[in-house]
């Protein structure tokens, strides 16, 4: 008798042992997975830290650090320009300015056009644009009275053509500042194959300045033939300021913010940004989402001028 109830007894202890066991084994992970949830819905709900950047590591893996960035989506940090401008200087040695420090002072029109291109370019009256011709530019010309023009994404030249003969009629003395790599896009050259090539390099920058010729507005039209986003930042670093900024290069949303956003440093106070192609089949994936985007975080408004966009600075 004493012998089977030490058996039952010892039994009910090994039992109660093996569950012990068991209930230790399965807790563990089970603990964890719970500290592991709180320790991220902490974090998760907790408010972002001031800087731009933290990292939190795992309790039981410190040597895997998760990271963690917050984007502060009101101020847009990651996409902010913080180049340091230099005061304005004069409207009037602005081209002088931009002709000694880019050209080593010698006019990209002196000695043009080069012997081994002149054959090459047309002399046309009427240049290829695209909304080149608008009520906006002459609206905004007699309402501003610009000294300064900057015009990002030039192309032919067919508007600047049109704002300088506009700032000659009003009897304005206009620096049109034209920003362009002059490289076109690729595959351009399958709608304007009257573009002429050597050894594989579009004359685009060429057949630019002889339009401008042609229609005697040299003095009045300077090419800045390099990136927009290196050129609108070393504008920014000269003090060259404009009274008129227009935006019309690459029509993607990123190329359109990066553009507007430098644009906007180098306007001087009461002046206006503006641009085309508001109105397209991609409105909230490329031009029209940047601008609503940029007017919308500096609190200002966007005016609609035909197929063009405008924000006053003030």
């Amino acid at each position: 008798m004493k012998t089977e109830q030490y058996l039952h007894h010892h039994h009910n202890n090994r039992r109660i042992s093996l569950t012990k066991n068991a209930l230790i084994k399965t807790s563990k992970p089970a603990a964890y997975f719970i500290l592991l949830l709180l320790t991220y819905t902490i974090g998760y709900l907790s408010p972002p830290s001031s800087s731009s950047t933290t990292i939190t590591s795992l309790p039981s893996q410190p040597q895997q650090p998760i990271l963690r960035i917050s984007i502060n989506t009101t101020e847009l940090d990651p996409f902010r320009v913080t180049t340091r401008c230099a005061d304005p200087i004069p409207p009037e040695i602005v081209r002088r300015t931009l002709i000694d420090r880019l050209f080593n002072g010698t006019s990209p029109f002196e000695n043009f056009p080069p012997a081994h291109a002149a054959e090459k370019l047309r002399q046309t009256k009427r240049v290829k644009g695209w909304g080149s011709n608008g009520a906006v530019f002459e609206n905004l010309i007699r309402k501003v009275r610009p000294r300064t023009i900057v015009e990002v994404g030039t192309f032919l030249g067919a508007s600047a053509i049109h704002m300088a003969e506009l700032t000659r009629r009003i009897g304005l003395n206009t620096q049109i500042i034209c920003v362009d790599d002059f490289r076109g896009w690729a595959g351009f050259i399958d709608r304007f194959n009257n573009i002429p090539m050597v050894n594989g390099d579009v004359l685009l920058f060429y057949q630019f300045l002889q339009n401008v010729v042609t229609f005697n507005q040299s003095e009045s039209v300077l090419p800045v033939p390099f990136s927009s986003g290196s050129t609108l930042i070393l504008l920014c670093e000269w003090g060259v300021f404009a009274d008129l900024v227009e935006i019309d290069a690459g029509h993607d949303f990123l190329s359109a913010w990066s553009d507007i956003n430098r644009g906007y440093r180098i306007l001087r106070p009461g002046g206006v940004i503006f641009g085309h192609d508001y109105f397209t089949a991609a409105d909230n994936k490329g031009v029209r989402r940047a601008v609503d985007l940029f007017a919308r975080i500096h609190n200002l408004k966007v005016r609609v001028d035909g197929q063009h966009w405008v924000i006053y600075s003030s």
